[in-house]
């Protein structure tokens, strides 16, 4: 008899499991999943296990902690583990838990859908099945699993609020896609190895994604400050622009001053920071600002709660953003 792969699926909520009510699309336990998952017991041995019953708007950074210590403490015994989860969020709770779990020693694969299981013409079925298939493969990290592609979960961006190919896999190439040849991995595209499995599960949720626009008050960075924020992850303009001519300089400069580290991505979907091109990069580098690379913002941002997280001082944290720990930069 086939040796069927054991896989456990924790459920967070989400489109993927809901049911309509009187305000609309409601969250439901795994219970409106069993349709599907007896499809998928064929092939696989399957343990569930209702974590949590959430839309993902509703899902904080205390939940990914305790979707991390879940993962990490029920993780032995099985092949994989798969998490269904809503869309709108996941791509910062994959980040997350990327940064949270380093050297995670199975597949875990995130997925959701756009229109609930219970819909006949609902997409769920299909990521269910990719997001299986991914966490049978022996391939460990984390990941999600979304038309048909599976992507590192440090890479993922929510690009589409209702079309089916929702995700995609930002300045990295997909870690694996669904063909005719069945699920084919790509093995320059998988997360590097990094030693054991640990749960680094402290964050510090003082950590502010601030969107750069024309003439905005460089005011905002004091209020910032004595809002309490230990970290801003700016996105700024093109390969890095920020407004210098109108005091914005010196309002990163008493942010940092004031010992908050401030990272610099790009508002643009694609490519990444130079902050070496032009001239206002370079005084931003000047000041002592990291760049963010070509990360994407919800690694950026959560990549700095983790670190602040692990009490790392300003030259640690530097040094951090400087090293690619699980596919989340390109150096």
């Amino acid at each position: 008899m086939e040796h069927k792969k054991h896989i456990l699926l924790l459920t967070t909520g989400g489109t993927i499991a809901s049911l309509p009510g009187g305000d609309g699309l409601e969250p439901q336990c795994s219970g409106v999943m069993e349709r599907e998952l007896e499809q998928l017991r064929t092939f696989y041995r399957i343990t569930i296990k209702d974590v949590m019953c959430l839309d993902s708007s509703n899902i904080r950074p205390e939940e990914w902690k305790q979707l991390a210590r879940q993962i990490y403490t029920l993780r032995g015994g099985y092949d994989g583990i798969v998490v269904s989860h809503g869309t709108d969020t996941m791509a910062y709770t994959a980040s997350a838990i990327t940064f949270m779990l380093p050297g995670i020693d199975l597949p875990v694969v995130f997925t959701g859908s756009q229109l609930p299981l219970a819909d006949v013409l609902s997409d769920g079925p299909d990521n269910l099945r990719t997001a299986f298939a991914m966490a049978a493969s022996g391939v460990s990290g984390v990941f999600l699993a979304f038309d048909r592609k599976v992507m590192r979960g440090c890479r993922a961006v929510k690009v589409r609020a209702s079309g089916f190919s929702a995700f995609e896999s930002v300045n990295a190439t997909y870690s694996a896609q669904v063909s005719n040849l069945g699920l084919v991995i790509n093995p320059a595209a998988l997360p590097p190895k990094n030693g054991p499995a640990r749960l680094w599960d402290t964050l510090c949720e003082d950590v502010f994604l601030l969107k750069l626009t024309p003439g905005l008050s460089p005011r905002i960075f004091d209020t910032l400050v004595d809002m309490g924020y230990k970290g801003i992850v700016i996105e700024a303009f093109g390969l890095g622009g920020v407004n210098v001519l109108h005091q914005g300089l010196q309002g990163i400069r008493r942010a940092m001053d004031a010992g908050v580290n401030v990272v610099v991505t790009t508002q643009c979907l694609y490519d990444s920071a130079n902050l070496q091109v032009y001239q206002v990069g370079n005084k931003l580098l000047e000041l002592g600002v990291i760049q963010g690379r070509d990360m994407t913002s919800e690694a950026a941002m959560t990549k700095l709660m983790w670190a602040l997280g692990q009490n790392m001082n300003p030259a640690q944290i530097r040094d951090l953003f400087a090293t690619d720990l699980a596919g989340e930069i390109t150096l």
